[in-house]
């Protein structure tokens, strides 16, 4: 089955929902195991990545928007709670690691507002996973829908953020960039609050 996420303007991602509901891959495991915890994964869809985290003994919660990915997630063993990433969230504050991964960094359509949410839900120490498209790209806001089989979303704002810009948009939210971990042709950056 193939969705597309498509932009207004007619440029078209094939998603790689494969990807989504597979176990998580040896790189990322890698990543999650060097986590400390407790994780909070922002846009879980269907948890992969906190049963990863479970099956490493590291507590994560997984929070999604859709019913259905949370069902989903539910089903896997994932401890997953509907909300939006801009509710109030249990632990705010508190979260020692939270997750952006699998393209949410476009979620709401504005890196700068999600990455300061991120910035609030994090502990002193704690720091961000972000993946973000390669450098050279461009960040790209617009707004975008899915297609499958027929069957169309509506309209959603929506962001796409290259790597090369990561370190800008984060340092507007107090965030720092600290590193970054390339496997599999993923660009995913390690984000920290910035010290007080």
């Amino acid at each position: 089955m193939t969705i597309i996420l498509r932009r207004r303007d007619g440029a078209a991602q094939p998603l790689a929902l494969d990807h989504w509901v597979a176990p998580a891959t040896p790189a990322e495991r890698a990543l999650l195991a060097a986590l400390p915890g407790p994780v909070l994964d922002l846009g879980c869809g269907p948890g992969r990545l906190v049963v990863a985290l479970g099956e490493l003994g590291i507590p994560a919660l997984g929070v999604d928007a859709s019913d259905h990915a949370v069902a989903h997630a539910r089903a896997r063993g994932a401890l997953a709670l509907r909300y939006s990433i801009f509710d109030r969230l249990p632990g705010e504050g508190r979260w020692r690691g939270v997750l952006l991964l699998d393209g949410n960094v476009g979620i709401g359509g504005s890196p700068e507002v999600l990455l300061s949410r991120v910035g609030g839900l994090l502990a002193p120490d704690g720091h961000a996973l972000v993946e973000t498209a390669p450098p050279g790209v461009g960040t790209v806001r617009a707004e975008a829908r899915l297609e499958r089989d027929g069957e169309v979303s509506g309209w959603f704002p929506w962001a796409w953020v290259a790597a090369d810009d990561l370190a800008a948009l984060a340092g507007t939210a107090g965030l720092r960039l600290a590193g970054w971990h390339e496997a599999d042709g993923r660009w995913i950056a390690r984000l920290r609050r910035e010290a007080a």
